[in-house]
């Protein structure tokens, strides 16, 4: 989850409309500015007994992530606790059971971006044998309860925790019990983050189904490949989905900015707390409305809050974050922002992939979206195909895409190569998620400790 934008100190309440797009717009790059940035997040386990270690015992995750500024992190507090580190490569965060997330840095090609990623799991590797602790590159928690899990000292998460049995029967299980890879991508303008937008979120389900990796629940095959995506379906269904406003005519920031005004809040932040205002409308706060503030105008920070409040399956700040993969090793954290730089980054192959799915109606999309959870690559898609066939045009769109942005390495080597582990599941016909359950079923026995064995 987002860590938040600080304030400059020196905001004035938001006086009009202007304000609220003035994100988006502020996104806008020329091609040769654009970033590629990653965000991937894992599960932490102590490796003498496999608990998920609470952030105050020793080695747990405090001084886990204290040990960090070995290696140059700083750290973050809110309320004289450490909840973040700082550095180089970007933030180290907690996810709200203790989940360890890198937001990478905003970087200009793929080899530096998994070099980022090595450098991470590195240092992970290294600050986990000081503690005892191991580190879980999967989708979802395959044997803790939510009674088993810690709670991080963060705020947001407080009221968040609060809020979402109201809303939803599995936004606990999300908050606590998943991880994900993200990427975070630039547009030139309005029209071209539309287009990036429209095909990104048609194509959603897709990533879905190639980083599949969390069919486990409490120690038993869950009937899923992936329950992380199938626990958003369930967690609220204001902040989620795939938003069929993006696909009509006329999309662009100013019905983001509607949407978003649509979207129940969660909290304000003053004066380093976190405020209550679960359920209460953001047009109340424009107005001076506001339950939990009354008579105060929102700051531009608090939108920027707002903005990353929402969880569908693509979400606009000022960027394009894509959401729709299970957490995984260092392979495929380096093959998801292969997967969507090789779309999105090269107009030929934008074109390419939105003539793929243009024709697709809303339902067909929605259909796709709800069967690949369970289905993955063996989902179907409209013209009596099943969305392996697409995958491999995708990934040859992908692959040309990164070849033709020629960012080469000291060897010579294109991006192309990352897209490797993604070319290697389709020819195969088996993601992630299935090779655990063949393992589970065959040579574990049904002994889901085993799983600990595919630590990073």
């Amino acid at each position: 989850m987002s860590t938040r934008k600080a304030s400059d100190g020196g905001e004035r309440p938001i006086e009009s409309r202007d304000q609220l797009v003035q994100p988006m717009q502020d996104g806008e790059k020329p091609p040769a500015a654009w970033r590629i940035g990653t965000e991937h997040e894992k599960l932490v386990f102590k490796k003498a007994d496999k608990h998920a270690p609470s952030y105050d015992e020793p080695g747990g995750i405090r001084d886990i992530l204290m040990s960090m500024r070995q290696f140059g992190w700083e750290p973050v507090e809110e309320n004289g606790k450490v909840i973040a580190m700082s550095g180089d490569d970007g933030t180290i965060s907690l996810e709200p059971a203790g989940q360890l997330e890198l937001s990478g840095q905003p970087l200009e090609n793929l080899h530096q971006t998994c070099a980022e990623t090595g450098r991470h799991l590195q240092q992970c590797k290294i600050v986990g044998e000081e503690h005892g602790v191991g580190f879980l590159g999967l989708g979802m928690w395959p044997d803790k309860t939510r009674a088993e899990l810690p709670i991080m000292p963060k705020g947001r998460y407080d009221i968040m925790l609060r809020h979402m049995p109201r809303v939803g029967d599995l936004g606990l299980d999300m908050m606590l019990r998943t991880c994900t890879i993200q990427v975070n991508l630039d547009y030139a303008s309005e029209a071209c983050m539309a287009k990036k937008f429209r095909t990104s979120l048609a194509l959603q389900p897709l990533a879905t189904a190639l980083f599949a990796n969390s069919p486990f629940t409490e120690g038993k095959p869950n009937g899923f490949l992936s329950y992380r995506s199938h626990i958003w379906s369930d967690t609220d269904p204001h902040r989620t989905g795939m938003l069929p406003f993006v696909f009509e005519d006329g999309f662009g920031y100013e019905r983001y900015v509607d949407y978003m005004l649509d979207v129940p809040m969660y909290f304000v932040f003053r004066d380093g707390k976190y405020i209550d205002a679960s359920g209460q409308s953001f047009r109340d706060f424009l107005k001076g409305e506001l339950p939990a503030l009354p008579g105060e105008l929102p700051m531009p920070s608090d939108w920027w809050d707002h903005l990353s409040t929402a969880f569908p399956e693509v979400r606009l700040k000022s960027f394009l974050e894509m959401r729709g993969a299970d957490g995984g090793p260092w392979n495929r954290i380096c093959a998801l922002p292969a997967f969507w730089v090789g779309i999105l980054y090269d107009q030929t192959a934008l074109d390419a992939s939105w003539d793929l799915v243009k024709d697709w109606t809303m339902e067909e999309r929605e259909e796709l979206r709800n069967a690949v959870p369970r289905m993955a690559l063996d989902a179907p898609i409209p013209g009596g195909r099943k969305l392996r066939d697409l995958a491999g045009e995708v990934l040859a769109i992908a692959d040309r895409g990164l070849v033709s942005r020629a960012r080469l390495n000291d060897a010579g080597d294109s991006e192309a190569g990352f897209l490797e582990p993604l070319h290697e599941i389709v020819k195969s016909g088996k993601v992630p998620a299935q090779r655990l359950l063949d393992k589970f079923n065959g040579p574990w026995g049904g002994d889901i400790s085993r799983v600990y064995e595919e630590s990073f």
